[in-house]
């Protein structure tokens, strides 16, 4: 199966409790960037790695709010797919069928070696009626060196990148179809005692799965770590998280306050 679209970050959505989000991945050793207000109303921190990122976006306490946000159900609620070249983009979605709202430009204040910036991005999102699970969209970094920093790819805890994503839905075949052509790959089913009605889509080092479920969500993401006993020693001590060892190399992260349930690794 070829690759398709890269991966650019997957998002957690915490609307107004940003503090709580914030501190709970603080405190389970990641490293988060400074605040960011974007221009559209929103505020996020990132966990950056040399790919793909991992976002909490939420809303200011005063001012614009964001729609998007607003809209969509707070925990794991975002894939974001890079883009080159967003009118590219809008075009080929518009060609395969998906009617994909034209490109929305924005920013973020950013202060970098003392120096302040601005860093600004396109983005182009899909109808939220054609994706139920979450929100999917593409997103082109016009400034992409004020957020790929290497100082902010070190985390206490060895967060490395994120491999997996996993979508339920009621409807897995036309789930992966609409998938698919959005994110310019072929979908695979899956065949087997387990996993029949499973769907693939590769995103170049990152795997999604759409499963079937009595409901479209997005259900777990998965996330890569140099090992695993640095998160499970923070998860331990941590009030509300919930760890469970998998297998030497293998764990989840439950953290009911937040929705959120993260499947972890260690890097073989």
């Amino acid at each position: 199966m070829s690759a398709g679209a890269a991966l650019d970050h997957v998002v957690i959505n915490v609307l107004h409790r940003m503090d709580e989000a914030a501190a709970t991945f603080a405190a389970l050793g990641f490293q988060l960037t400074p605040r960011g207000h974007h221009s559209l109303g929103s505020i996020n921190h990132l966990m950056m790695t040399p790919g793909a990122y991992l976002e909490l976006v939420g809303l200011p306490e005063t001012g614009p709010q964001r729609r998007d946000v607003v809209d969509s159900p707070f925990g794991l609620n975002g894939l974001v797919l890079r883009s080159r070249d967003a009118d590219a983009t809008h075009a080929r979605l518009a060609a395969a069928g998906l009617a994909a709202g034209p490109p929305v430009s924005f920013s973020r204040p950013v202060t970098v070696d003392g120096i302040s910036a601005e860093a600004r991005f396109r983005t182009v999102r899909l109808p939220a009626a054609l994706f139920p699970a979450g929100r999917l969209y593409h997103c082109e970094h016009l400034t992409p060196d004020l957020v790929w920093r290497p100082d902010w790819f070190a985390h206490p805890n060895g967060f490395l990148g994120i491999d997996a994503l996993t979508v339920e839905s009621p409807d897995p075949a036309g789930e992966a179809g609409r998938y698919a052509a959005a994110c310019g790959a072929p979908a695979e089913h899956v065949d087997g005692k387990c996993l029949d009605g499973t769907w693939r889509i590769r995103l170049g080092d990152m795997m999604v799965a759409i499963v079937p479920g009595e409901r479209a969500r997005f259900r777990d993401v998965g996330l890569v770590f140099a090992g695993l006993d640095p998160l499970a020693a923070r998860a331990g001590s941590l009030p509300g998280a919930e760890w469970t060892r998998l297998g030497p190399d293998r764990g989840a992260l439950a953290l009911p306050a937040l929705d959120l349930r993260l499947l972890c690794r260690a890097r073989s």
